[in-house]
């Protein structure tokens, strides 16, 4: 008889909770990329539109006609859900607040990583379905940048994987918070690297290099508009924010609730949006002091961060 951990749930009422905090992140999506966005402004020296008006910007494409080049295949069109979906699915499994995985044993690193690949491919493949120059060009950029990233992402999390003995997202916050004084050294180097990979994943300039306005217009979004374009920004958002909900929540899992009552949820709600908000406005602030680079220059910065995750696995290796 195979026997879970305590910290994977198995109740159908996990489930729920699940998708409520999947429902949050989604509605508070358009506020953080207007935050991003206000972040932006300041820092130029300029007014730049409020926190609201992504909002206002998705309200009004809704209204929209859906409006597709005439050659595209269904991938264009299932493309946004493909994404939205995903990116739901992902926040649903995160233990964001409780040190309970809410979907049980599909909380896990490989599922995840594989949704997100699922994403990446989806939004590719859209891209070149589109016949747009633009589009094609985003396109052949997302899967560099995933082939990039996705190795250092992995070995990141591999080594908080072994040193917790689960590849399950609970297990692994719950025993981190518990246990990183045994290999101290793996631990910290681990967690820089998986914050490298966050931030590219989280598409922040540099690495925004699929949808580089200044470039390439919007990349595979290029032929896109209305309900689908709307779907689009919110599925983009929604995984810019995810994705640091991963750091937060799993790398830094202090402040989780140990208990389903209701105190202690609330708790580790607010502490939860506490960190998330600190990681997002660091991430914000630290895109603004850098310079787009070179296209063909990424290898040579995400190589830095495949070093570091591999640094960490020797360092777990030596028992550091």
């Amino acid at each position: 008889m195979i026997t879970l951990p305590s910290e994977v749930a198995t109740s159908s009422s996990m489930w729920l909770l699940g998708l409520l905090q999947a429902v949050l992140l989604l509605l508070l999506a358009p506020l953080f990329s207007g935050i991003s966005r206000m972040i932006r402004a300041r820092i130029q020296s300029r007014r730049g539109p409020g926190v609201l008006q992504d909002y206002r910007d998705i309200s009004k494409l809704l209204k929209r006609q859906n409006v597709l080049p005439e050659n595209a295949s269904w991938v264009s069109r299932v493309m946004p859900f493909v994404l939205i979906s995903s990116v739901m699915v992902v926040a649903m499994s995160l233990p964001l607040f409780t040190r309970i995985a809410p979907l049980g044993a599909a909380s896990d690193l490989i599922t995840v990583v594989y949704l997100l690949a699922l994403y990446r491919f989806f939004f590719s493949i859209a891209g070149l379905d589109s016949n747009s120059t633009f589009s094609g060009l985003g396109a052949s950029r997302e899967v560099t940048l995933g082939v990039l990233v996705e190795p250092i992402l992995m070995w990141a999390f591999l080594v908080i994987a072994l040193i917790a003995r689960s590849t399950n997202f609970a297990v692994m916050g719950s025993r981190l918070s518990e246990m990183y004084e045994l290999y101290p050294i793996a631990t910290i180097v681990a967690v820089v690297a998986a914050g490298f990979a966050v931030f590219i994943e989280m598409g922040k300039i540099p690495f925004d290099l699929a949808e580089a306005e200044q470039e390439l217009q919007e990349g595979p979004l290029t032929e896109y508009s209305g309900p689908a374009l709307a779907l689009l920004k919110m599925g983009l958002s929604l995984k810019s924010i995810v994705v640091a909900a991963i750091f937060v929540s799993v790398l830094i899992p202090f402040g989780a609730a140990d208990s389903l009552s209701t105190t202690t949820v609330l708790a580790g709600l607010a502490i939860f949006f506490v960190k998330l908000v600190i990681a997002f406005v660091l991430a914000c602030i630290f895109e603004n002091t850098l310079a787009r680079t070179r296209f063909m220059l990424t290898g040579k910065l995400t190589v830095v961060g495949f070093g570091i995750s591999v640094l960490a696995f020797v360092f777990y290796i030596a028992g550091l």
